[in-house]
């Protein structure tokens, strides 16, 4: 079967008889004047139906059989020599689906499905703009359905829950983006060097993304040199890379749709100073010894505590915090180190979908969940520290996939002291 017409059937199974469900597509945005913005299909929709044009709609109706529409924007010659080529309602059997609308027929479709339907669904960012629609649709017309807020429901928690453990066939596109990201973060390593400008570097990682088949950043990409890496979602890249900084550079690809996101921190002129080192080895411990915990006994919570652990006791040892470590974790006064959590889910989005809680609990690691794990220290000039660390700013961040209960680490870029260094000087 088509995986995605299997997954429309997973998640029609959950839906309620009698109920209709509506799934917008992602709008085309303007960048400025009369230029758009490069198109990026809203990532629930293309879960669902593999198609990427803006301008379109999945409808499923469930009224004792299951059927799936799809509206999308009709054939125009003219406009497809301007803008390329179009599918068309006629042709969407090319995806698996039996039903094609035209998407202006969309709100007087919908309406007629509606029709002896019990519930609606739709995503949470559509309900407002829909609920008006369809009320100014139904206005003139008799139709059994009951349009009020309670019975329009959230579909995004049931569809997040089947995107949260991913296919095969999922894995193997994300290890591919995790592959090309590897091998430019080791390319960056090579071609950095003091007087580089952050977006030169940038262009480093832009370039190998390309030639292997990955058009698309996954996010913005972070370039930060010396102070800049404490800025944790720094992008302006703007900046002179310093000899005796470091930089850290979060940057990853998207391919087919999948992302990946991969952190590595690394001398500007390929040497790492002693105090470089010291946080450096901290952060790394804290990297290995937080993917180590994961298994089906563990959930995300206890991953975070595990690295909190570690940076702690590591920056108590070189006596930039103080206290016991009970103390300094009830404080808190690790915060303005540490002050974020050390992962995500990831997978068509960056930060992707899914909960971090079930049933009132936190939720147990579970076979095809990939998360990211991405420990950091981040020691501003503003600290009151010595001069020796101010200005350092070190995360390091791998994509890992939970297989066999297990932690496979997918992301292969050096990151040992020794291996970065060596590679720097080749």
């Amino acid at each position: 079967m088509d995986i995605f017409l299997e997954r429309r059937k997973k998640l029609a199974d959950l839906l309620p008889d009698g109920s209709v469900t509506i799934i917008h597509s992602a709008n085309q945005k303007i960048r400025n004047g009369d230029t758009d913005y490069s198109f990026r299909q809203d990532s629930d929709f293309l879960y669902l139906t593999n198609f990427n044009e803006a301008d379109a709609a999945l409808i499923i109706e469930k009224k004792g059989n299951t059927i799936f529409h799809l509206f999308c924007a009709e054939k125009d010659e003219v406009r497809e020599k301007w803008e390329g080529p179009r599918l068309g309602p006629e042709n969407i059997s090319q995806l698996g689906f039996e039903s094609g609308y035209k998407i202006d027929d969309l709100i007087l479709k919908s309406t007629e499905f509606l029709n002896g339907a019990d519930h609606l669904f739709c995503q949470n960012k559509s309900e407002k703009k829909l609920f008006f629609a369809l009320t100014k649709g139904l206005k003139d017309q008799k139709i059994n359905f009951d349009l009020n807020p309670k019975n329009i429901k959230s579909i995004d928690s049931l569809i997040h829950e089947l995107r949260l453990l991913k296919s095969s066939e999922e894995i193997g596109i994300i290890q591919k983006a995790c592959d090309i990201s590897s091998s430019a973060h080791e390319r960056a390593m090579k071609a950095v060097k003091p007087e580089m400008y952050e977006y030169q570097l940038e262009a480093e990682y832009l370039h190998e993304f390309m030639i292997n088949g990955a058009k698309e950043c996954a996010y913005p990409s972070i370039v930060g040199g010396g102070e800049n890496a404490c800025i944790l979602h720094y992008s302006k890249n703007t900046d002179l890379l310093k000899d005796g900084d470091l930089v850290l550079v979060d940057a990853g690809c998207e391919y087919k749709g999948y992302a990946s996101d991969i952190t590595r921190t690394f001398p500007v002129n390929g040497k790492f100073s002693s105090e470089q080192k010291l946080i450096y080895e901290i952060v790394l411990e804290s990297q290995k010894q937080s993917i180590e915990s994961i298994s089906e006994k563990s959930n995300p919570l206890e991953t975070h505590k595990k690295s909190l652990e570690v940076i702690v006791e590591g920056l108590l040892s070189i006596g930039l915090l103080k206290g016991s470590k009970e103390e300094v974790i009830e404080t808190q006064s690790y915060s303005k180190f540490y002050m974020h959590r050390v992962g995500h889910w990831l997978g068509l989005d960056v930060h992707d979908v899914g909960g971090y809680e079930k049933d009132g609990k936190v939720r147990s690691y579970e076979n095809g969940m990939i998360t990211t794990i991405e420990p950091g220290i981040y020691i501003s000039k503003e600290e009151n520290v010595p001069d020796k660390f101010k200005g350092i700013g070190i995360r390091i961040e791998d994509d890992v996939l939970v297989e066999n209960n297990q932690p496979k680490v997918l992301s292969s870029a050096i990151k040992e002291l020794d291996d970065i260094q060596q590679l720097m000087a080749s």
